[in-house]
């Protein structure tokens, strides 16, 4: 359901979507998260002006990265990217797209490919990631002014000409994990103008068994801190980010074309959870553990929708 194609609205609601699966930490463990969060927040806010004004870019992502990571770790989540990004040429504008579920989103795109985000305009607003998100040099959307967009794919192209990292989430909603929308148009424009890559990603929120969890989502008439609680209890929660291949530019000349390739990498992505110990049949114990190491490395794919599949990628 959309409330217009430029302001979508998830279908996804806490009440049907946010299941309550995830096992619970004790009063004491969340705690001590909230303190642990609340302090490494505290510690990134107070540098990151002078980090931002004195560090060389490279230095600076490394501790956007460092920082996020220490953030997530605090909130009890672990991060695994099964992949770590490409090199990239310097100087290169790079649009990263991913599917939404939940603000732990953005935390966890900067451990990995720190950039400039492109973020609703109410976020501003929000206690403590608000004033980050300034900081950061977030691009906003007035999703409530449709005759803001132009000016918003202009400010994008141009950060992505002066070759700056551009993170957007082009399904413009947070959904459960379990469904999920499909990428927008607009900001791909931004892509096409500035002649710059596209590189999608793919993030999902598992259990310790490596199931797919919802308690981390942020969707319908969730609170924020109704999701920030659900992810200081759960226990064993891990995010998984994974680095899909690069659209090149060039690969796709019309915005429409072009996010629905980035889609149909970020959703057919189904990055393995980390292994399990296998069941093990009593009379053949070796044969299902030689099984499990043999066929483990054919189900992590890195699908790219390639220029030769243009017919199903079209409208």
């Amino acid at each position: 359901m959309a409330a217009t194609w430029w302001s979508p609205v998830s279908p996804c609601t806490p009440q049907e979507c946010v299941t309550g699966e995830a096992p619970l930490v004790g009063r004491l463990s969340r705690l001590v998260r909230y303190a642990a969060a609340l302090v490494v927040l505290l510690i990134g806010v107070v540098l990151a002006v002078p980090v931002a004004a004195l560090c060389p870019p490279a230095l600076r992502d490394s501790l956007v990265r460092a920082w996020m990571r220490s953030v997530a770790a605090a909130f009890g989540m672990r991060i695994r990217v099964p992949a770590p990004p490409a090199a990239r040429e310097p100087g290169r504008g790079l649009l990263v797209v991913a599917n939404h579920v939940s603000w732990m989103d953005i935390l966890l795109i900067a451990a990995v490919i720190p950039g400039r985000n492109v973020a609703k305009a109410e976020i501003r607003g929000w206690p403590v990631i608000g004033p980050l998100c300034v900081l950061g040099r977030t691009i906003f959307i007035d999703r409530e002014r449709f005759r803001t967009l132009p000016d918003t794919v202009a400010e994008v192209a141009e950060a992505l000409r002066g070759g700056a990292t551009v993170v957007a989430f082009p399904e413009g909603s947070t959904w459960c994990g379990r469904e999920e929308g499909r990428f927008r148009g607009a900001l791909f424009q931004a892509a096409l103008n500035a002649g710059a890559d596209v590189q999608p990603l793919r993030i999902d929120y598992r259990l310790a068994d490596g199931t797919r969890s919802t308690a981390p989502a942020f969707v319908g008439a969730d609170t924020l801190m109704d999701s920030v609680r659900r992810v200081v209890s759960g226990r064993g929660l891990t995010a998984e980010v994974a680095v899909l291949a690069p659209i090149t530019a060039g690969t796709w000349h019309d915005r429409r074309a072009l996010a629905r390739a980035a889609h149909g990498a970020a959703h057919r992505a189904e990055v393995p959870a980390a292994r399990q110990p296998a069941p093990v049949a009593p009379a053949q114990p070796v044969e299902v553990i030689e099984l499990v190491e043999v066929t483990a490395p054919v189900v992590i794919p890195s699908p790219v929708v390639q220029p030769s599949e243009p017919a199903a990628s079209l409208p």
